[in-house]
């Protein structure tokens, strides 16, 4: 679409389909997974749904078509990140143990896919694993090839272990499906502070997962682009494993805005110096930092101010308003920033003309949400220090993972 008028509105209009979508995925899961379908069943219909969709996309040639098509793909795909959880948490003997594990192999796929889709093992050497397919990042080819995944996928769905609706013939209760029963959290200050600084820090998020691709891909990788953006998620197990230690020495606070001010660090080298590929790259790596010191402990965080009664609720409110409210205002602001200040996505010279204006001000907010936080968050309870491991933890439906 790059002929047409408002290309980063559109970029950021396709983006916003996903946090659209996730707004309702938990009256999906809570409605049918939880009340009328065994959830690997369903998870396997809506992947091969999913497969139809994402065929049908890497046909389309009109930004409002592609919008509507990429808005039934999310409807379809976003309810399964929930599900797989509530799967595994229905089916292995250990969650705390097991449930780690499981949870490492979707950021492993994470990283395969942008390996195969780049052809490139992160950059460094070649991979040819699609044959007949130059450049797959930036065809029509990507989204053939997650067509097929999904479609295995959703076959093998049907194989898993059986995980019954466990609310059949409850009434259905919006409220709580959507976590807002949680809202009562809001009167702890402390709470209220974090919930907030959650959402307004998932604003210039949103400039990250929509613009760093095509900004890296322009600048430095071309091709390559995908396998190099995998260097995030290996950043990020990285990170995780480290959690508990940082965590137990820095408590939830410092935690948090480190976390923050490392968007904002991220954003300042991608503006300040976007020809130099090592401070791109160094970019990209950060991811460890900004996803696991943030959100991890912020799922952490929530669930020891939480009762017991309430945590699942709490973990969906949070979702709510991180990948949901929060993303989606930024995916609408980075569009209509593009194009007010005129970036040219298509084109190095684009990029290098305007990626100083364009990534400031997502580090801009980033900065300015990490000092309402600090001046604002004072929480001196044991929730706030206490170490890692709760004397009686209960499995939690992680909120929607990075995307």
């Amino acid at each position: 679409f790059a002929d047409e008028e408002g290309i980063n509105t559109i970029v950021g209009q396709s983006y916003a389909t996903q946090t659209w979508a996730a707004l309702f995925a938990p009256l999906i899961v809570g409605f049918l997974g939880d009340r009328f379908m065994n959830k690997e069943r369903l998870n396997g219909i809506l992947h091969l749904l999913g497969a139809v969709l994402l065929w049908w996309v890497s046909t389309i040639t009109d930004s409002t078509t592609l919008f509507w098509a990429l808005l039934t793909f999310f409807i379809c795909y976003m309810p399964t990140l929930a599900l797989v959880n509530t799967i595994t948490f229905q089916n292995v003997d250990d969650i705390e143990k097991d449930f780690p594990v499981v949870r490492l192999f979707g950021t492993i796929g994470w990283i395969v896919a942008g390996l195969v889709i780049s052809e490139s093992f992160f950059g460094l050497f070649t991979l040819p694993l699609l044959p007949g397919i130059e450049d797959g990042g930036a065809t029509a080819a990507q989204f053939q090839v997650a067509a097929i995944v999904s479609a295995i996928y959703g076959v093998y769905s049907f194989t898993l272990p059986a995980s019954p609706p466990e609310g059949k013939g409850e009434p259905v209760d919006v409220v709580k499906i959507l976590g807002f029963d949680a809202l009562n959290l809001m009167r702890n200050p402390s709470y209220f502070v974090f919930a907030l600084c959650s959402f307004l820090i998932c604003i210039p998020l949103a400039f990250y997962y929509a613009r760093t691709g095509e900004f890296v891909y322009a600048m430095h990788f071309d091709e390559r682009t995908a396998g190099v953006m995998a260097l995030g998620q290996v950043s990020e197990i990285f990170f995780m494993a480290l959690v508990p230690f940082f965590l137990a020495r820095l408590g939830v606070k410092k935690m948090l805005l480190v976390g923050m001010l490392a968007w904002a660090v991220r954003y300042a080298l991608f503006g300040l110096m976007p020809s130099l590929m090592p401070m791109v790259v160094l970019g990209i790596v950060l991811h460890g930092i900004c996803y696991d010191f943030f959100f991890v402990t912020g799922q952490l965080y929530t669930d020891r101010v939480a009762p017991r009664e309430m945590r699942t609720s709490a973990q969906a409110l949070l979702g709510l308003l991180t990948y949901g409210a929060g993303m989606l205002v930024g995916n609408y602001i980075l569009g209509w920033w593009g194009d007010r200040i005129g970036l040219d996505p298509t084109t190095q010279e684009g990029w290098q003309a305007d990626a100083a204006q364009f990534w400031l001000m997502p580090a801009a907010l980033a900065l300015g949400v990490s000092i309402l936080f600090f001046l604002t968050f004072w929480d001196k309870t044991s929730a706030a220090h206490a170490p890692i491991k709760d004397p009686e933890p209960e499995p939690v439906a992680q909120p929607i993972p990075e995307v």
